[in-house]
């Protein structure tokens, strides 16, 4: 679709949907139809100091949209981070969610509806499993061949009454916080954060799973997967290290004043020094952040920093800035964030020729006192992982005391 197409469906859309003014607070059934199927996730509508804020809700998460516009009976809830947004006509529950900040921005048809208060779900009102899904499973996500092309643990719990969640942690991350229920012997989980639109089915005989993934507006795979409680991924420090002959890192990036920043400069001399390859459109990133950010104030006066670089999806300087300053703002960062390069891995990787590769987004680097990177840790399991999240934790806290003490 061109630009100006675009524009105009929407433009159109928010004018012949100019009705009331009021607004609903509660908990919404959202229904968004992909390309392959229909991902159905909910949406908590409040007010808070008198303006309209909505939480994205998988699982345990509530993800805070920036503050909802309401113009007429148009609502449109922006997600300013990963630069999408729902429009919704009240009066119909239609709607869209727009994808901007991409190649080519799209936009997919969704409907809206409120809850009844104290019901929850996705899939099913009343589920009724005949299966148990809990525990843990070695998965395989498959070509079309039927290949295997990654692996992947996958970790599923199950209630009695059908509810379900769980996640995949793979090498360069983690699924995040997938919910749904059981129906019958079929598994139906989805996730949405405004960035990531995921769809999982499956269906289980005995200690085997055959599944499929739809992937926002086109995506497809198809997985399998057995029980397995003993399967473990390769270690996460393990797969990202310093080529032949380096022991330290070295780089020389900007700010988002257009400041130049050194692990030279007076700031990190003699310091514990955790340095972050991010980028402010990676959900996987924003787990990690919301972990560092508080970690960062809590340790910083015993001699520990912190240095993000992000690589984001404009080469534009300005443009990426603003997408920094909204991550800054947001998980209220107090350590420098530079302006590192694009999301490109390869490219990334020519900026730090320490490495022998950058893998994944998020990318953490540990560097002692002497300036000597001590550890590289690929990916990240966030807090969707469960036991893994914690586990992380424990080690990265761990750690950092054993190398503030040398």
């Amino acid at each position: 679709m061109k630009k100006t197409a675009f524009l105009f469906s929407l433009l159109t859309f928010i004018v012949l949907t100019n009705y009331a003014q009021t607004m609903e607070t509660g908990l919404y059934h959202v229904t968004l139809q992909l390309e392959k199927t229909t991902l159905p996730f909910l949406l908590d509508l409040q007010k808070e100091n008198n303006q309209y804020i909505g939480y994205f809700v998988n699982g345990e998460e509530r993800l805070k949209t920036d503050v909802v516009q309401v113009q007429g009976d148009t609502l449109k809830i922006p997600f300013q981070l990963f630069d999408c947004e729902l429009i919704v006509a009240q009066k119909t529950g239609q709607g869209f969610w727009v994808r901007y900040g991409l190649a080519t921005p799209y936009q997919l048809p969704l409907q809206i509806h409120k809850l009844p208060t104290a019901t929850a779900y996705r899939f099913a009102e009343q589920p009724s499993p005949k299966v148990d899904f809990s525990g843990k499973w070695e998965v395989d996500f498959l070509d079309a061949n039927g290949n295997s092309t990654e692996k992947a643990v996958g970790v599923f719990q199950q209630t009695t009454a059908g509810k379900a969640s769980g996640t995949f942690l793979t090498t360069t991350g983690d699924y995040r916080f997938l919910a749904g229920e059981v129906v019958d012997n079929q598994l139906l989980l989805s996730c949405f954060d405004g960035s990531h639109a995921w769809v999982f089915k499956a269906t289980q005989q005995g200690d085997l799973i055959n599944g499929e993934f739809f992937a926002g507006k086109t995506g497809y795979q198809q997985w399998r997967a057995k029980r397995n409680a003993a399967f473990e991924l390769p270690s996460a420090e393990s797969l990202t290290f310093l080529k032949e002959g380096y022991d330290k890192l070295t780089f020389q990036f900007i700010n988002t004043k257009g400041e130049k920043v050194s692990l030279d400069d007076a700031r990190y001399k003699n310091k514990v020094v955790v340095v972050q390859l991010l980028g402010s459109w990676c959900p996987n990133c924003m787990d990690e952040t919301a972990f560092l950010s508080p970690f960062y104030n809590k340790y910083r006066q015993k001699g520990f920093e912190v240095i993000g670089l992000a690589y984001e999806r404009s080469p534009v300087f300005e443009e990426a800035k603003v997408r920094v300053e909204k991550m800054i703002q947001r998980f209220g960062i107090q350590y420098e964030v530079l302006i590192a390069g694009t999301n490109d891995k390869a490219k990334a990787a020519a900026t730090l020729p320490a490495l022998n590769k950058v893998l994944a987004f998020p990318t953490t680097i540990f560097i002692d006192k002497k300036g000597k990177v001590r550890k590289i840790h690929t990916g990240f399991s966030g807090a969707g992982t469960g036991k893994y999240y914690t586990e992380f934790v424990e080690s990265f806290e761990v750690f950092i005391d054993k190398l503030l003490k040398e």
